[in-house]
């Protein structure tokens, strides 16, 4: 007599359920039916891209504004990394004047939800626009009547980043206001795009304003783009959010990296790869004045590295184990120190290429790491040390960058820049499997000595 084949040793995936049918009435057949269709619709809907959620009337439109608006801060950065080095001539000063404006992040980052919560989304959201469109119009100004100086670069940069802090978080949850909750993940990702359309655009676009109307005008059209987007926020944004968000405080964050230690090592990948693509901004004049290049070659570079980040948008994101997460952190590395060794000026842009999609490919491969490593009831306090390690490393990178390379040259800059993105690939490909098992063998030693000592026995 043949022994029956185990429903679960079919190959067809299925056909545990068509078991399952022939004991249900034809009614519930159908139900089951209708649900099995539309969840291959679902899928087939996540397959066809993110893309999809521009039919969305409101996400289009505010969609729209924030590439406007990310051209605009684009355009501004790149300008002021150019007049930063004009003005000083110090790699170093560049890399303080990007620091400062990043520092917003250490110092107010994890209570700027929290206020924006007090005051009003919406009404801070646009204030933040409506302020960085008067610091960006202060700068077109002192620029346009030839008083600029590094104190006054550096100010309009503290201020823009302190904007940018609080304007971030409720950016970012005003896209649960915008589409359904089916659709807040495709909004993610377009919101990724626009802000690294406007990398990739912008500081192309800074060296043709730059060469035919003055350096002015990008301080200038980035205050009308803050105006632009403050009157879309306007129409599209609800008067009242449609879920109330409870922002993570500070000292509540450092129990989910406590009960699950490996996030980490991933942490510290996000981290490391702000500190390996910083050369690629701060350390960008230096290497076009040392290899003898025009001096629009940097925003060639910043430009490079954004046209990377949104060659990696087209892979799509999967959850991949760490081990092979850390192959784009080694190829981001090797990039970077090819770029800093100015070989030719086309050599580092494609360097900055590379280095552009492998940054957002371990960007993205660490969000859903550390995303699958807790509940869904954790998945904002994960999201909220995701924030600091990403932006909040940027003022500690800059800082360094500019420094090593006044003491030590742009190529040993770049080089110990890396160190932490390939000390962390090290770890993870050769060290992590037996630190791990070492690491679970002294909990559970520790754990046995604990019920020895209260005189229970060990499970």
């Amino acid at each position: 007599m043949m022994a029956a084949r185990p429903a679960d040793a079919t190959t067809d995936g299925h056909a545990p359920d068509l078991a399952v049918n022939e004991l249900l009435s034809p009614s519930e057949q159908r139900s089951r039916a209708l649900a099995r269709i539309r969840e291959v619709g679902r899928s087939a809907r996540d397959k066809t891209g993110s893309w999809q959620v521009l039919r969305r009337r409101r996400f289009r439109v505010y969609f729209v504004g924030s590439t406007i608006s990310n051209l605009g801060t684009w355009l501004q950065n790149t300008a002021q990394l150019l007049v930063a080095y004009q003005l000083t001539h110090s790699a170093f000063d560049v890399g303080v004047i990007t620091s400062i404006q990043f520092s917003g992040f250490l110092t107010v980052g994890p209570w700027a939800g929290s206020l924006a919560d007090r005051l009003g989304r919406k009404r801070v959201l646009i204030g933040t626009q409506v302020a960085s469109a008067v610091v960006a119009g202060a700068l077109a100004s002192l620029e346009a009547s030839g008083h600029m100086n590094k104190t006054d670069l550096a100010a309009g940069a503290l201020l823009t980043g302190l904007a940018l802090t609080f304007a971030l978080p409720v950016q970012t949850a005003m896209l649960s206001a915008l589409v359904p909750e089916r659709d807040k993940k495709p909004a993610l990702a377009m919101n990724s795009v626009s802000y690294n359309a406007g990398r990739a655009l912008a500081p192309v676009l800074c060296l043709g304003v730059l060469a035919s109307v003055g350096t002015e005008w990008a301080f200038a059209l980035n205050a009308i783009t803050f105006v632009v987007f403050a009157v879309i926020i306007a129409m599209v944004y609800p008067r009242e959010p449609t879920a109330q968000h409870d922002f993570v405080r500070p000292w509540s964050v450092m129990t989910v990296i406590i009960e699950r230690p490996r996030i980490m090592l991933l942490l510290a990948m996000v981290a490391a790869v702000t500190f390996a693509d910083d050369p690629i901004l701060v350390l960008g004049p230096s290497l076009a004045h040392r290899i003898g290049i025009a001096d629009a070659w940097p925003a060639y570079f910043l430009a490079a590295l954004g046209l990377g980040t949104l060659i990696g948008a087209l892979f799509p994101v999967r959850q991949t184990p760490a081990r092979r997460a850390v192959i784009p952190l080694a190829v981001l590395a090797a990039s970077v120190v090819l770029f800093s060794l100015g070989v030719s000026a086309w050599i580092s842009v494609l360097a900055a290429v590379a280095a552009g999609a492998a940054g957002l490919l371990v960007g993205s491969a660490a969000q859903a790491l550390m995303l699958h490593e807790v509940t869904a009831d954790r998945a904002l306090q994960v999201m909220a040390l995701w924030a600091v390690a990403w932006a909040g490393s940027k003022p500690i990178a800059s800082l360094a960058d500019g420094w090593l390379a006044g003491q030590l040259g742009i190529r040993w800059a770049a080089a110990i820049l890396t160190i932490p993105a390939l000390s962390i690939a090290v770890i993870e490909i050769f060290l992590w499997p037996g630190l791990r098992l070492r690491l679970k063998q002294h909990m559970w030693s520790l754990n046995h000595r604990r019920q020895l000592a209260t005189g229970r026995p060990s499970p």
